[in-house]
C-alpha cells in the first residue's frame, strides 16, 4: 500500500518522519511522491503553537473529505500533549503520540485488517531511555539529519514541550557513530545533529554535546557537520574551545534569544540574562572565523511593555544577527504564560513584530554585505533552476551561482566560490575552483 506524509514543525519532525519513512518502507509499504497516490496518511504533529494545531487539523479534514476511504493517522506532538484532545478528532482512524514510533507499521497493519480505530499513546516516565532510531539516507537527500537528543525540562513558561516530549534523553554515542558511518556510506556529505533541546546532549549520560560533535567529525566521507538550533544554558568556553578545533564543524550557530530584556527572559524562565548571551557570542567570534549567528526572538511576552520591547530592539541590534526569526507570542494553554495576567493585544504584537523584522532584516542585508569578496568552499544541494545553481558556505550563507557549469550538475558537490554581490536573503559568486 502507498503512504504519503505530511510532516507539521521542526528539524527534529522532519527528520522523525525519514525514520518513518523508512521504517514502512522495510515493512513492505510504498512512500508516495504524491498524495493522489496514497491509501495511507501519515500526520507528524506539531504543537508548539495553537496556530500550528488548527493548520493540522484543518488539513485533517481537508484529507477526510478528499480521499474518505483512506486511512488517517495522526502522531506526533500534538497527541502527547493533549489526550484528549485528539481523541475527539474523529477524522483520524489511527492516533498515537511521539513514544514507540518503531512500532507505527504493526499498528497500521493490524488497523487494515480489523479497521478498528486505534489510540495508543503512552506517556513517558522521568526515567525514560532514548529511543532508538535511525535515518540511513534513502531519501537522498544531500543533507542528512541525524537526531541525538529528545525532551526537555527546562520549562520555560511560554513552552508546551516538556508536556509532549517527556525530560532529557540521549542517543549513545556509539548509535551517533554507527548512524553517521551509514549516512557517510550512502553518500551524505554534510550531516546536521538536531535535537528538542541539543545543548542538553549527554546530560543523562555523563557527556556533553561537544563529545558527539567530536565523533561524528572523525568518520571519513563526512566532509561537513552542523548544529541545529542550541541554547546558550549549556555551552561554555571550554566547549567553544573544543568546537573550534574541529575542521569539519561549521562556523554557524543558531543560539537561541527570545528575547534581549531580562525581565522577560526571568518571566519566560530563561536560565541565562543578556549579558551571559552577549559573552557566548563573544566568544564564537572569537573562537570561529567568518562565524554567523542566528537567532529566534519573541515578541509581545505577557507584561513586555514599550520599555522592555525597545531593550530587546536595542540588544538585538548590537549583536549583528546574520538572520532572525521573529515571532508573536502564541498564548498556549497548559503553560504558565498563558494564565499571567497583562496578555498583549494582536494589534501590539504585530506592530512590535514588524519593527523587529525590519530591524533584523537590515542587520541580515550587512552580514551578506560583509560577505561580499571572501571565498568559501559551498555545497550544492539541489538541481540548477533556470542554469542557476545553489549551495550553502559553511556559515550557512546561501549562494546562488550562474556559471559555465549550468549543463552540469553540481548537487552534493563541493567548489570554492568567491562571493561577487548580494539579493535580498542571499549571496551571489562565481566558481573559482573545485574542491
Amino acid at each position: 500500500m502507498n503512504i504519503y506524509f505530511f510532516t507539521f514543525g521542526c528539524k527534529v519532525n522532519l527528520y522523525e518522519t525519514e525514520n518513518m519513512k523508512e521504517l514502512f518502507s522495510e515493512a513492505g509499504y510504498t512512500v508516495s511522491e504524491t498524495e493522489q497516490e496514497a491509501d495511507i496518511f501519515i500526520i507528524n504533529s506539531c504543537t508548539v503553537t495553537e496556530n500550528g494545531d488548527k493548520k493540522m487539523k484543518k488539513e485533517l479534514r481537508r484529507l477526510k473529505r478528499t480521499y474518505p476511504e483512506c486511512i488517517i493517522v495522526l502522531t506526533g506532538c500534538f497527541p502527547q500533549a493533549f489526550y484528549d484532545k485528539a481523541e475527539q478528532i474523529r477524522e483520524a482512524d489511527i492516533i498515537t503520540g511521539t513514544k514507540n514510533r518503531s512500532m507505527l507499521p504493526a499498528i497500521v497493519s493490524n488497523h487494515i485488517k480489523d479497521r478498528k480505530r486505534t489510540v495508543n499513546v503512552s506517556q513517558y516516565n522521568r526515567k525514560e531511555a532514548f529511543e532508538s532510531c535511525s535515518n540511513k539516507g534513502y531519501w537522498n537527500n544531500t543533507r542528512a539529519f541525524i537526531k541525538i537528543q529528545d525532551g526537555c525540562g527546562m520549562f520555560c513558561t511560554y513552552c508546551i514541550i516538556p508536556y509532549s516530549r517527556g525530560n532529557f534523553r540521549s542517543k549513545p554515542l556509539d548509535d551517533i557513530i554507527h548512524e553517521a558511518e551509514n549516512l557517510a556510506a550512502a553518500g551524505h556529505k554534510e550531516l546536521v545533529l538536531t535535537g528538542i533541546n541539543l545543548s542538553f546532549y549527554g546530560i543523562d549520560l555523563g557527556k556533553r554535546l561537544v563529545d558527539a560533535v567530536e565523533a561524528v567529525c572523525r568518520i571519513n566521507g563526512i566532509e561537513r557537520v552542523r548544529l541545529s538550533s542550541i541554547e546558550p544554558e549549556m555551552i561554555t568556553y571550554e566547549d567553544i574551545k573544543r568546537f573550534s578545533a574541529l575542521e569539519k564543524l561549521c562556523p554557524h550557530f543558531h543560539l537561541s534569544l527570545q528575547s534581549g530584556c531580562d525581565k522577560t527572559l526571568r518571566a519566560m524562565n530563561r536560565h541565562y540574562l543578556s549579558e551571559d548571551y552577549e559573552k557566548l557570542v563573544s566568544a564564537l567570534r572569537e573562537n570561529f572565523t567568518d562565524c554567523s549567528i542566528t537567532t529566534d526572538i519573541m515578541v509581545g511576552f505577557p507584561d513586555e511593555t514599550d520599555n522592555d520591547f525597545q531593550q530587546s530592539l536595542d540588544f538585538a541590534k548590537s549583536i549583528g544577527f546574520a538572520k532572525a526569526h521573529i515571532f508573536p507570542y502564541s498564548r498556549r494553554k497548559g503553560t504558565p504564560a498563558a494564565e499571567m495576567p497583562d496578555q498583549i493585544s494582536q494589534d501590539i504584537k504585530r506592530r512590535r513584530a514588524a519593527e523587529m523584522e525590519e530591524a533584523m532584516s537590515e542587520s541580515r542585508e550587512k552580514f551578506l554585505s560583509s560577505q561580499i569578496g571572501k571565498v568559501f568552499p559551498v555545497l550544492f544541494e539541489r538541481e540548477k533552476q533556470d542554469g542557476i545553481h545553489n549551495g550553502y558556505t559553511p556559515n550557512y550563507t546561501k549562494v546562488k551561482i550562474l556559471t559555465k557549469y549550468s549543463d552540469k550538475s553540481l548537487r552534493n558537490e563541493l567548489f570554492y566560490v568567491k562571493i561577487i554581490g548580494t539579493e535580498k536573503d542571499f549571496c551571489i559568486g562565481e566558481i573559482v575552483s573545485n574542491h
